[in-house]
């Protein structure tokens, strides 16, 4: 998950006494009505100022919640302690990210440390380990965690990354782990430009600690034009990403693209759809969006709740309903498109927020939340 620095923040003490307190709307309209007229209820679900790791300088807080996953009952979190997007020591010196496994009252039960920013967590049920990707922008590995035995596990990649760049956000779809390429070294133009993998697949080998790497599909794909309102809707165009980032298995409830596999391109206002993904029938479908999105979460249930990861302000909210099922929510995050000015926020460009997103049209309305102001980043639901 890309993020960009913001030159404002709202200290913690001020998000938890505007608890309760009715938020008002900034920036611009989104451009299409909310998809509903529920109010939605925030509150500090945990925190990251209460929690510490050891690095070679002693004790140090972590810092910048980021991914956010859950498995066997407990919710995930990876925090990137300042760490730089290829590794590179934060401004204490620190060079470990930290990954924090939280009971559902938001207590911390557990941690461990891994070299490099953590971009991706996930987890794999079948296997009750988790998945942690490091470094979106170069010099990438992948670890795989145990929290039932605390083993932690460093793969290497067989390869250098063909893509150029790093990687991200992982997802484990009908067996396959799946992980985006961030960053890549493409320009974004069509062919004859080199064409780089835009999601790779991953196969572990436990004897040579190497994860190989396969392509899913490229950042010059031709993809379907799925915006219902776009006057290319149903025709074929061919991608141009430069920022894959997030990725979701879309459940079979969505409204749209059940049981697909999705990619979201940050920086470039776009969710791609992968039917039948690693099999004989692939094939790719583009919803353009209204505005930069991150994580994405579909409501299965009235009564659940969205965790959410702010990164500016290292705090992780619970978000509840009611809601819909089927209802997609999105973090969106104006300030990582890829027109967005170097200093953000800036008019037009507000701070991160939970938005809620059209299938249709890919339009994003922000959603009246009651409590405190929600940078939404990483995102999970819960029944």
């Amino acid at each position: 998950m890309r993020t960009r620095p913001v030159k404002i923040s709202v200290p913690l003490t001020v998000l938890v006494a505007a608890f309760g307190a009715a938020i008002s709307s900034y920036g611009p309209a989104a451009s299409a009505q909310a998809a509903t007229t529920t109010t939605f209820t925030a509150r500090v679900f945990a925190s990251g100022a209460q929690l510490s790791h050891a690095t070679a300088k002693g004790e140090e807080p972590i810092s910048e919640p980021d991914d956010i996953t859950f498995l066997r009952g407990d919710i995930f979190v990876g925090f990137q302690n300042g760490v730089g997007p290829q590794g590179q020591a934060s401004t204490t010196g620190d060079v470990n990210s930290t990954i924090v496994e939280f009971d559902l009252a938001g207590h911390a039960v557990g941690q461990w440390d891994v070299v490099g920013k953590c971009d991706g967590v996930t987890a794999d049920p079948s296997t009750g380990r988790l998945i942690a990707t490091v470094n979106e922008d170069a010099r990438s590995s992948i670890y795989l965690i145990d929290p039932a035995t605390g083993t932690v596990v460093y793969y290497r990649y067989n390869e250098p990354l063909p893509s150029k760049g790093g990687t991200d956000a992982i997802s484990v779809y009908d067996g396959m782990v799946l992980i985006s390429a961030s960053a890549p070294g493409t320009t974004g133009k069509a062919a004859p430009q080199p064409s780089y993998p835009a999601v790779y697949r991953a196969v572990f080998d436990p004897a040579t600690r190497l994860a190989t790497v396969s392509p899913l599909f490229f950042d010059e794909a031709q993809a379907t034009v799925a915006g219902k309102d776009s006057p290319l809707s149903g025709q074929l165009k061919r991608l141009a990403l430069t920022d894959p980032d997030s990725n979701e298995d879309v459940p079979s409830f969505a409204p749209r693209f059940a049981g697909d596999f999705m990619l979201t391109s940050q920086g470039d206002k776009e969710q791609i759809f992968v039917h039948d993904a690693g099999g004989p029938s692939q094939s790719l479908s583009v919803l353009g969006l209204s505005g930069s999105v991150d994580d994405t979460a579909w409501a299965s249930d009235q009564t659940g709740a969205i965790y959410t990861t702010d990164n500016s302000n290292n705090t992780i909210y619970k978000v509840t309903g009611p809601f819909r099922r089927g209802e997609v929510f999105v973090a969106a995050t104006p300030c990582d498109a890829n027109n967005a000015p170097a200093t953000c926020p800036a008019p037009g460009f507000p701070p991160n927020y939970l938005g809620e997103l059209n299938p249709s049209t890919g339009a994003i309305a922000r959603a009246p939340l009651t409590g405190p102001a929600v940078a939404a980043q990483g995102m999970l639901f819960l029944p």
